[in-house]
């Protein structure tokens, strides 16, 4: 599989996808514009968050889910099957916005990534808004790598991936990293990635995405980047320098509103450097991957994954026998 390239792949969109999407535009899209629009509306969704932990989540028999502590939060470790490579890991950020959602409502996601990944995944429940700053995030995902580092995992062995706000907290923790010299991990995977938090109108997408309103999104980032600056790569990382970071996967839907901004990523990302492999699959939602329990586009999302990751293993492997011929 050739790594540095755009891929929109081609399939009929299933029935699943047509009344999915029919159900969000109806219901998901009109509740954010109408809910989020005072900062009372994310302690809500915070304290609706801290309750759902407490629901006893469903997931196949073979997958097995251990609690994990870190200094400043918690996480759990997914495994996804038996035979898994258990000196390599995923380290995974979920999404939310920076204020929703913990590692438990993306089990659908991180589970299946073990088994495409053939490795367990650590999910972190980073600390999130409106009580914590994005440093505070960025903090907790800097800690959980180098616990990783500590406990004898070899950097390159390691893969960061994230959704959404979770993909922002993938490419941040990266351009961190890379800016205190530490060791890189061997690639990264964003979903719908949350790139842009600058003040600036999202006109793309802005009716046909079917979940996210776009004005919702440019009053959430203004929420958190109050007080900072949001040309700050660390806020914006779309606006970073990407010189050095390992290869990179992209995917996002063709309708989102946040789709220019994963675009644009995969763009500074290639020319400073690095293989990137950008996927936009036609007319799905934003992460649209953690709907695989209903939609085939979802299941195959991970396959492209799958393969994606046996690349840049295959390229590694190769530069490792030229290195030592």
């Amino acid at each position: 599989m050739r790594i540095d390239r755009d891929v929109m792949p081609e399939h009929p969109l299933s029935w699943q996808a047509r009344a999915l999407i029919g159900l969000m535009h109806g219901t998901l899209k009109p509740a954010s514009t109408l809910l989020m629009r005072h900062p009372l509306a994310l302690v809500c969704a915070a304290r609706l968050g801290d309750i759902g932990r407490l629901v006893r989540m469903p997931q196949p028999e073979h997958v097995t889910i251990a609690p994990e502590a870190f200094s400043a939060c918690e996480g759990e470790w997914v495994r996804g099957g038996p035979a898994l490579d258990e000196r390599k890991a995923v380290l995974y950020f979920h999404g939310g916005g920076y204020f929703s959602c913990s590692p438990r409502t993306h089990r659908s996601i991180t589970w299946r990534l073990s088994a495409a990944a053939k490795r367990p995944v650590l999910a972190l429940d980073y600390r999130q808004g409106p009580v914590h700053q994005l440093s505070d995030s960025l903090s907790d995902a800097l800690d959980a790598y180098d616990c990783l580092l500590g406990r004898d995992y070899a950097p390159e062995d390691v893969i960061l991936a994230g959704d959404s706000a979770g993909g922002h907290l993938t490419l941040a923790t990266l351009l961190a990293l890379r800016d205190r010299k530490l060791p890189l991990p061997g690639a990264a995977i964003c979903l719908s990635p949350w790139a842009d938090l600058t003040d600036f109108p999202r006109r793309a997408n802005r009716w046909q995405d079917p979940m996210l309103p776009a004005g919702r999104v440019r009053w959430l980032a203004r929420r958190w980047t109050s007080g900072l600056d949001p040309n700050d790569p660390l806020v914006s990382p779309v606006l970073g320098d990407f010189t050095g970071l390992p290869p990179l996967m992209i995917v996002t839907g063709s309708t989102e509103v946040l789709r220019d901004e994963a675009r644009r990523v995969a763009e500074r990302a290639r020319e400073a450097g690095v293989q990137v492999r950008y996927e936009e699959w036609k007319h799905m939602p934003h992460v649209f991957p953690i709907l695989a329990d209903v939609l085939p586009e979802a299941r195959l999302a991970f396959r492209h994954m799958s393969h994606f990751l046996r690349a840049v293993a295959a390229r590694r492997a190769a530069a490792g026998d030229i290195a030592a011929a």
